[in-house]
């Protein structure tokens, strides 16, 4: 099954009936690019490991989906307000988030790095980070993180995508930026980022930074969640999400 895309949302239909598929389950991603996970390609199709991944979910569901893209700041209202019916944007499960909505079980997790340029000698603490600009994705972990961790010391500098804030490292407007290790690996090695590096992963905290990555519902659509679980146990279970991840990473982005 090939996931179809909406480039507009429209009104969502009512989706599950007695745990089965009823109709198109909209699948709402941020509509800003985030490779390698979800991206525009030249004919104007989403692509990536996170659409790939959606596909073979809602496959393994026997779910109708479609790709809704969805602003990244509004993405959570939409689903409250049943414009969109999931979310799969790399979004964490975090403490915060399940006050608003549902999580499936986590279909990746990675952590969250500090990067910046080569020439600069900076860990990812809060000490050797003080005194500098790190610039962080409007609405996400990062800057809960970032606030909590380093505003103290730095100046937090907000964007509203982490491409955004990738260009003012490389014209070195900011000094570091934090975010996922597996998009800033594809951003370092990419010929826009070679002037930097990782510089290492910041210290966990879980009730920041989740328990990794999981597709969100609707408080209460408990048929849904599980339908998403099983298609996410299942394509772990077969070796589905293996081969998707081989075709992107050089390792594995799942942990339990």
């Amino acid at each position: 099954m090939k996931l179809k895309t909406y480039l507009a949302v429209g009104l969502a239909s009512s989706l599950l009936a007695a745990g089965t598929a009823s109709a198109e389950v909209k699948i709402g991603i941020a509509a800003e690019p985030y490779p390698p996970f979800a991206s525009l390609d030249a004919s104007g199709n989403w692509v990536g490991w996170e659409i790939e991944v959606a596909d073979a979910i809602c496959a393994a569901a026997e779910l109708d989906c479609v790709i809704t893209p969805v602003a990244w700041d509004g993405i959570i209202p939409s689903l409250t307000g049943q414009q969109i019916d999931a979310i799969m944007a790399s979004m964490s499960i975090t403490e915060e988030r399940m006050k608003t909505i549902d999580f499936s079980d986590p279909y990746y997790n990675t952590p969250a790095v500090i990067v910046a340029d080569k020439s600069m000698d900076i860990e990812p603490t809060p000490d050797s980070l003080a005194g500098k600009i790190v610039g962080i994705q409007a609405s996400t972990i990062h800057q809960t993180y970032a606030n909590t961790y380093f505003g103290d010391a730095a100046e937090i500098r907000v964007y509203q995508t982490q491409d955004e804030a990738n260009q003012d490292l490389v014209a070195g407007r900011i000094d570091a930026t934090q975010a996922d290790s597996i998009a800033m690996a594809d951003f370092v090695n990419s010929d826009a980022g070679q002037c930097c590096e990782i510089k290492g992963a910041v210290a966990n905290d879980e009730a920041i930074l989740g328990k990794g990555v999981g597709a969100g519902v609707r408080k209460g659509d408990d048929a849904l969640r599980e339908s998403l679980n099983k298609g996410i146990a299942a394509i772990l279970a077969d070796g589905t999400h293996a081969e998707i991840t081989s075709r992107y990473f050089t390792t594995s982005i799942y942990s339990e």
